[in-house]
């Protein structure tokens, strides 16, 4: 696992980094040839969520999110965007290649173990899809979380009451 994707490991919300961790190790133990996962965004503050969303509005350039500040389950720690790091420098987000030679795509093995883990995965949405983005089903409605209590690390509070 690279430094990169340790450090967006260590921002996501505490309940799930374990889990994040476990299937990015699972990702790069099937890829047997010379890409492995990145994590290339984890969680994201308001502030740059706003940003972002300013892009393609008030900030030249191609609109890159239709999320607003608080409406992006990035910004609770519940999401990531990956890519592909071919021989531990390339960033690859092509979703067709075999790096491997397993007669599968190298990303689509990761979609796969992640859906094993019960994560919903950008490439399935119906329009807008974002091929990099996972998050984590069952906290995957930016409404319901944004009512939630912050503790004083700025995570969402979960009980059992709670949970989405």
């Amino acid at each position: 696992m690279d430094n990169h994707t340790i450090l967006h490991l260590t921002r996501l919300h505490p309940l799930i980094r374990t889990e994040v961790a476990t299937i990015v190790d699972s990702c790069n133990k099937i890829l047997t040839g010379k890409a492995k996962l990145r994590i290339t965004q984890g969680l994201r503050t308001l502030e740059q969520q706003r940003k972002l969303y300013a892009i393609g509005r008030t900030i030249a350039g191609k609109k890159v999110t239709n999320a607003k500040a608080g409406q992006s389950i990035h910004n609770y720690g519940f999401a990531v965007d990956i890519c592909l790091i071919v021989d531990g420098k390339e960033a690859i987000w092509d979703i067709g290649k075999d790096f491997d030679d397993d007669k599968i795509a190298d990303w689509m093995e990761c979609v796969k173990i992640f859906k094993q883990y019960g994560w919903l995965w950008g490439g399935d949405w119906k329009t807008n899809k974002d091929y990099s983005h996972f998050e984590k089903s069952g906290f995957s409605d930016w409404r319901t979380l944004s009512k939630l209590p912050v503790n004083d690390q700025g995570y969402i509070i979960l009980t059992n009451e709670k949970r989405p």
